[in-house]
């Protein structure tokens, strides 16, 4: 059976995520609704505005099933503001911004700079290989439960985020502060979709 996977579609680059799904092989749909987060067997935060995504999980009623869907086994990957909301704790986040967990990590929201700060590099991806790591405006993962499986790290050449946690995994789930999704490079995809298959 080929999962579906949802991509939430509310703000941020839900058309890359779901062009990435679809290629890696595995059914992928917008979710909006409480109904079609109901009908997937995993689902994607995509990269935007964390703070913006968190209210309207509010307004679209889809806070708490997401939250319970989590908690309840739900294969979640989160990329860059995916990442903050699937955190434990978010430093430098604002105090109406809500959680829905699933990490037992504390990230830093923005860690890496403004806008102009975004770069990219290459890092070697537990699982995965060496990917083409895109950074904009992203967090990194400050501390890490002893549960988290940490799957990258900044390389060493990267100057004052050398070494800083940019990939992680408990159980059935998985951030990355980067976006594989706007690169071509399907791998992190076909790394989620196989977690999926085997939840």
């Amino acid at each position: 059976m080929v999962p579906t996977i949802g991509v939430l579609a509310l703000q941020g680059d839900v058309r890359e995520h779901l062009a990435a799904l679809s290629a890696a092989g595995v059914g992928a749909v917008p979710v909006r609704r409480p109904a079609e987060l109901a009908a997937v067997d995993g689902i994607v935060l995509p990269g935007g505005e964390s703070t913006t995504i968190s209210k309207l999980l509010g307004i679209f009623e889809l806070l708490d099933p997401l939250r319970a869907r989590i908690a309840d086994g739900l294969p979640a990957y989160g990329s860059c503001a995916g990442m903050i909301l699937l955190a434990g704790e978010v430093l430098d986040g604002r105090p109406d911004q809500e959680q829905l967990g699933g990490l037992d990590v504390v990230v830093r929201r923005n860690a890496f700079g403004r806008q102009v700060d975004s770069f990219e590099t290459d890092l070697d991806m537990t699982g995965v290989g060496s990917v083409r790591a895109v950074f904009i405006r992203a967090p990194w993962v400050e501390k890490t439960g002893a549960d988290v499986e940490v799957l990258a790290t900044v390389p060493g050449d990267a100057a004052q985020a050398a070494g800083r946690v940019v990939a992680v995994r408990q159980g059935n789930v998985l951030a990355t502060s980067f976006h594989p999704e706007i690169t071509g490079d399907l791998r992190v995809h076909a790394y989620f979709a196989d977690l999926v298959r085997s939840a």
